[in-house]
């Protein structure tokens, strides 16, 4: 056991390394959502548009079905050896992949050996982000004070938003100063990636410098068999049914508000690449700043009263929202209209890593946050793009709406017979 209680500054040290970590690998994994509309024709030429979008969006879902496996190896990884090197493996494995992507020749070089190797580097990055979540999410709850941990553990989502940003802030760099759009279709999308590279070792390093949580320290005389075993997790079914019903209906809403956003604005609302990516980036940076906010504002009123704000704003206003977003003329218009489902948005962002660390002891607290959350991000939010383009492509693109309001409705009846972490909490008992 620790003889001394972690500083303030250690914890701000542990905010902050774990943080840039999250940033890193989730800007990796956003570039490839953020440049597609640029790569698509290089890897799958000879088809329209939609078809090509569908593509990417294919091997961007086949991604999302690596992050059940990442999250069960790095989940295991962090409640058995420690959750700083669990995150310095998963940064590195990113690393990887974005050095495939910028390095992989084009379809009209290699043939289908592109399309192949774009798909390895995307499982690699799948793998990677998969095991980056529950980790990084345990990592910071276990890091904050007990009266923090919202505020603290909210930093996650602004990283994870970040890494969007600082994905489209180069995209807007590359699109207004830099690059004709030739360029960026012929190679410019190429630059993000070796970015990402670079990055990597700077959230590498430091990482290797942060201190290891008292959570595990302190359980470190746990039996192995107990640590971070599916077989030991199964024990608590009740949890990981609530990670799953928690998640469902706010990682749908999620994806579809950022990632599938940016080509919504250009296929359905008929806005020019340039016009979707500003607003996705002015949306998403007000949408990072609410976190903390929100986070802050659990810790005195509570978990549950976000969720519930999200799961009932977002049961009554998912098909209004959309549908007046479909239907404008104007770059305003759209941009107020996306603001207001991410505020909806943040009740679940803001708080959902917290909530789910709450739920579990620490000797299986990372892989019963990162598993059952993957799987469900896998199937729901990984697949929100393909479903919202295939709807797209039968002429029943309203459908698309319908889906995620069920989804939330699912989530709002867990949040409604769910009790509140914030008093309820396996961290009080580390």
């Amino acid at each position: 056991m620790n003889s001394s209680p972690i500083t303030t500054a250690q914890r701000i040290k542990a905010i902050v390394g774990g943080s840039i970590g999250n940033l890193v690998e989730w800007y990796d994994w956003y570039a490839y959502a953020a440049f597609a509309i640029y790569f698509s024709n290089s890897f799958f030429p000879d088809s329209d548009l939609n078809a090509q979008l569908m593509n990417t969006a294919g091997i961007f879902a086949v991604g999302f079905l690596m992050r059940p496996i990442g999250g069960w190896i790095f989940g295991s990884i962090a409640d058995k050896i420690g959750r700083k090197k669990a995150m310095t493996l998963s940064v590195l494995l990113m690393s990887f992949g974005s050095l495939l992507i910028a390095l992989t020749p084009t379809y009209k070089t290699i043939g289908i050996l592109a399309p192949v190797l774009l798909l390895i580097a995307r499982l690699l990055q799948g793998l990677s982000v998969g095991g980056e979540y529950g980790v990084s999410a345990t990592y910071l709850s276990e890091m904050a004070s007990e009266n923090r941990r919202g505020f603290y553990s909210s930093f996650q989502y602004v990283t994870l938003i970040g890494g969007q940003l600082i994905a489209l802030g180069i995209q807007l760099i590359l699109q207004k100063l830099l690059l004709t759009e030739a360029q960026l279709e012929e190679w410019g999308w190429r630059i993000p990636f070796v970015i990402g590279a670079l990055l990597s070792v700077i959230a590498l390093y430091l990482r290797a410098n942060l201190h290891e949580t008292e959570a595990f320290e302190n359980k470190k005389e746990v039996s192995e068999k107990k640590k971070g075993t599916v077989k030991e997790l199964l024990k608590h079914p009740k949890a990981l049914l609530t990670v799953v019903g928690l998640t469902l209906g706010g990682t749908l809403a999620f994806y579809t508000y950022t990632t599938y956003m940016q080509k919504f604005l250009v296929n359905t609302v008929h806005l020019t690449k340039e016009q979707s990516t500003l607003i996705s980036f002015i949306s998403l940076f007000i949408f990072a700043c609410l976190q903390p906010v929100f986070g802050a504002l659990s810790d005195r009123i509570g978990r549950r009263p976000l969720l519930l704000g999200f799961g009932i704003l977002g049961t009554l206003f998912t098909v209004p929202l959309l549908t007046a977003l479909s239907t404008t003329t104007s770059m305003w218009t759209a941009f107020f209209l996306i603001m207001a489902a991410l505020i909806i948005v943040s009740g679940y962002t803001s708080i959902n890593a917290v909530v789910k660390a709450e739920l579990f002891p620490s000797e299986i607290r990372a892989l019963g946050v990162g598993l059952p959350y993957a799987l469900t991000v896998a199937i729901f939010g990984g697949t929100a793009e393909y479903i919202a383009l295939w709807f797209k492509q039968t002429g029943t693109e309203q459908y698309f709406y319908w889906y995620i309001t069920g989804c939330i409705l699912f989530s709002l009846i867990v949040y409604a017979g769910m009790k509140d972490t914030k008093n309820n909490s396996a961290l009080d008992k580390d």
